[in-house]
Formats: structure tokens, C-alpha cells, sequence
């Protein structure tokens, strides 16, 4: 990182937990680094249930929003970052062909839901946001309607004709998809057990794309995957301890696979691929300018092996 002033780094994600388990380490190292890492969660996770097995099961009704705002307050203190709540109601498990709930996240008005995130983005005035992809990481409508928010927000954040009264213009600088896991990472830490005597096969993790994304960006934060996996046991409602997140023991991935993986989706500065730090390229002044010039860039970027 350069610059003088603290860098600010925000990550948009549908629902607690999604944090610890899509790029984590890394929030905890460039918190630890000294940047200003701003977690935004968009759903309460209010309508999810318990999926940890051995959760102890309380007898009567769970209010499950505020036991998962319990968990994330936990998850937050522990990867040292902020955390903001986008306020959007959960939509639900995603069953195929239910309806959605009335007033959730994933119905919102796009327009609607995209200038609340615009008002904290003028707010917080990030120099790189990171959110799920295209495909939502999986396709739960809240992790597809994240996506498209956020990148609709990181667009019309520094246009000053768009979402008047939100705040004055701000321009981030780059806008990355996170890979919690994929393919390639998986393949590697199967063969690695495999070599090391395990005839378990390595099952994917939720939410792993079905095809590997392009990975423009891998930065190294094997030292916190420790602190990872305690954000992640802090989500104690969803996560099971003796599951499939902890199946490769941490000292495995750290030597096998020993980065957060993104793709570099948008920039408004020179970008020399493959890279290995999301502030690459920026120095700690951002921009209130327009969005001209601004594209996606190519999509050939191979995965780049450890």
C-alpha cells in the first residue's frame, strides 16, 4: 500500500457470514496493516435457520435476526474491521420456483436499493470495493442482487447528476468479485491431502462457482487464516465446526493455497496483471470525479497458480 493518508477498502456482501467466509484474511490483514476496512452487510440473515447441527436448539421460537447480529458483532471484532447494516430485509432460502417474500432485498427497486449504497459509499469514500460476482458466489437472489447493486453503486458513486442528497460525489478506484473458494483452489488442496494420506474426497464448500473464475488477484494473508476461521466459528448459528469449511487443516491451505482470491472487475487506474494487492496502483487521495472512461476489463486473465 502507498500514500500517506489511511487507504479505505469496502466489502459488500448479501448476509452476515458471508464475510468470513469470502475473502476474510485479507480484510484482517489490510485492517492489521493499518487501512480502514468497512464490512456492508445488506440483509439482517433474518429468515435463514440454524445449520450448525450440533447448535444448541432452544426450545421455542429463535429470532434469528438478532442472533446473527450477535454473531457478526462477534466476527467483526475478531478480523478488527467496521461494519455497517444496508438495512434490506433477508429473501429467504432460495428454493427453486418459490415466490419471494414481500419487501426483500432481492425484490427491492434497484434504483432504490443502489442509492443507499451510493450514500455510504460518499460517506466512507472507499478507494476499492470488493462484493460478490456475477453469479452471486452462488445464486441466492440476495447474493445476485448484492452484485448488482454494488456495481451499479460503484458507477454512479462519482457521477454528480446521480442519487442527489446522498452526499457529495466520490469516485472508488476499483471494484473487485471475491472467490471464497473455486475449482482450482479445491483441486490443489485435494491433491494435497491426497498425498498426505487422506482418501476423503474434498467436497466443495458452499458456494463455490461452478466454473473457475478468472483470478486477476491473489493476495497472500496465510497468517490470518487462523483469524478467519474464528470469524467464521463465530457464526456459530451457521456454521458447523466439524464441516465441510474445516475439513483441510488451516496448516494445509496455508502452504497449499496461501491467498484470498478476486477478480479485478473495474478500474480507474493502470493495472499490470496477474497482482497480489487490491491497492495496487493507488496512493490514499481517490477521486470525486466522473465515471468517464470507465470499463470493465478483459476477462482473459488465467488463474495464476501457487
Amino acid at each position: 500500500m502507498t500514500g500517506t493518508t489511511r487507504l479505505r477498502l469496502m466489502a459488500v456482501h448479501a448476509h452476515p457470514a458471508d464475510e468470513s467466509g469470502k475473502g476474510a484474511a485479507s480484510l484482517a490483514k489490510y485492517a492489521a496493516e493499518g487501512a480502514d476496512v468497512l464490512v456492508v452487510t445488506c440483509t439482517g440473515g433474518e429468515r435463514g435457520s440454524i445449520l450448525n447441527p450440533v447448535y444448541p436448539r432452544p426450545l421455542g421460537p429463535v429470532d434469528m435476526g438478532a442472533v446473527r447480529a450477535r454473531e457478526m458483532e462477534r466476527a467483526r471484532r475478531i478480523l478488527g474491521v467496521r461494519h455497517h447494516w444496508l438495512g434490506h430485509a433477508d429473501s429467504g432460502p432460495a428454493r427453486r420456483g418459490a415466490p419471494l417474500p414481500a419487501g426483500c432485498f432481492a425484490r427491492a427497486d434497484l434504483t432504490a436499493a443502489t442509492a443507499g449504497l451510493v450514500r455510504l459509499i460518499r460517506r466512507f469514500r472507499p478507494h476499492v470495493i470488493t462484493t460478490h460476482d456475477q453469479e452471486g458466489g452462488h445464486p441466492h437472489p440476495d447474493h445476485l442482487m448484492a452484485h448488482r447493486v454494488t456495481a451499479a453503486a460503484f458507477t454512479e458513486a462519482g457521477d454528480p447528476t446521480a442519487h442527489p442528497g446522498t452526499g457529495q460525489p466520490w469516485q472508488p478506484l476499483k471494484l473487485y468479485y471475491g472467490h471464497g473458494s473455486h475449482p482450482a483452489r479445491r483441486t490443489a488442496l485435494h491433491l494435497a491431502m491426497r498425498r498426505r494420506g487422506s482418501t476423503l474426497p474434498c467436497t466443495p464448500p458452499p458456494g463455490e462457482p461452478a466454473h473457475q473464475p478468472h483470478l486477476t488477484t491473489r493476495v497472500p494473508c496465510a497468517e490470518y487464516f487462523p483469524l478467519r476461521d474464528r470469524a467464521l466459528l463465530a457464526h456459530a448459528s451457521q456454521v458447523d465446526p466439524h464441516g465441510v469449511w474445516f475439513a483441510v487443516p488451516t496448516s494445509v491451505q496455508q502452504e497449499v493455497w496461501p491467498t484470498d482470491d478476486y477478480t479485478l472487475a473495474r478500474s480507474l487506474v493502470p493495472a499490470d496483471l496477474p497482482e497480489d494487492d487490491l491497492f495496487a496502483g493507488i496512493t490514499a487521495t481517490g477521486g470525486t470525479g466522473t465515471t468517464a472512461g470507465l470499463a470493465p476489463l478483459p476477462s482473459e486473465a488465467a488463474v495464476v497458480a501457487p
